[in-house]
């Protein structure tokens, strides 16, 4: 694990795999935990350099103050530019997943020279907020349970971990998987300031974030291969985005995982990693 300084800031990477591999560029959904370690090492097993990284705001990454950002969703996506320049070795295979993926859509519209293939897991083609009228809200009963939950004390890092879990069990994904990633986090987020924890376990900084303009109407300009991947259980980005995205990208293929929900399961890791490495 190291840092790389790229447009005027400082972002935290992890990379697997031989420094010589073609890359393969994972963009945290907000931290770069968002991405397991076993499904990195199967990318990287397959002749691939992996390298994971944390958004703004979150781990490794310059932090500032994630309720108020002084940058945009366009500068997230420039920012991945960048960092695929500064590895160097040509275009990489971008993914993202969750808001990851947002970012990941707008990088390779606004930055189609740095990317040669393109995978999206469990977002969607419009900024946080309401959606489309075509594309399926939040599981209103999921979201109402969630939002139900009271916010644990952000500087306890057992309280945390508790309400990670909670919150993986109302959304169908595994709750000890949950609480395992959320102790990493809190171990590596710079301090114990409540937001800043917050927008490390959350990705909060989003609700504040300047995601202008929209993009869904330019997907069909999207060039390289794309591989859209969605939890059929999803209840916060239900299958529907995934499916309208798969059907936007010219040639996209949309893959489906019947068990998950919001997160990639253990089990799915080698179908995962299979179909991104054949995508290139």
């Amino acid at each position: 694990m190291t840092r790389i300084k790229v447009n005027g800031i400082v972002l935290g990477i992890e990379s697997f795999g031989a420094a010589d591999a073609p890359l393969v560029l994972l963009v945290g959904g907000t931290t770069m935990l968002s991405w397991p370690d076993a499904l990195c090492e199967r990318l990287a097993a397959g002749g691939r350099r992996v390298v994971r990284y944390d958004l703004r705001d979150s781990g490794e990454s310059t932090t500032a103050d994630p309720q108020a950002p002084a940058y945009t969703l366009r500068d997230l996506a420039a920012d991945a530019a960048a960092l695929a320049d500064a590895l160097g070795g040509g275009p990489a295979h971008l993914a993202g997943i969750g808001v990851g993926g947002m970012v990941a859509q707008v990088a390779v519209l606004d930055h189609p020279a740095a990317f040669s293939a393109l995978t999206l897991v469990g977002t969607r083609a419009v900024a946080p907020g309401p959606p489309d009228d075509d594309l399926p809200d939040h599981d209103e009963a999921a979201m109402g349970r969630l939002f139900a939950s009271p916010m644990p004390d952000w500087t306890d890092r057992e309280a945390v971990a508790d309400f990670a879990a909670g919150g993986a069990e109302i959304l169908g994904d595994d709750p000890a998987a949950a609480r395992a990633t959320a102790v990493r986090i809190w171990d590596r987020t710079p301090g114990t300031a409540p937001p800043v924890q917050m927008a490390n376990q959350l990705g909060m900084v989003f609700s504040a974030l300047d995601c202008t303009p929209r993009w869904r109407e330019r997907l069909p300009e999207i060039k390289v291969p794309a591989l859209v991947i969605h939890g059929r259980r999803d209840p916060f980005f239900p299958v529907g985005n995934g499916e309208a995205i798969a059907r936007e990208i010219p040639g996209a293929r949309l893959l489906v995982l019947e068990d998950a929900a919001t997160a990639i399961p253990d089990t799915a890791f080698g179908k995962v990693a299979e179909a991104m490495l054949a995508l290139g």
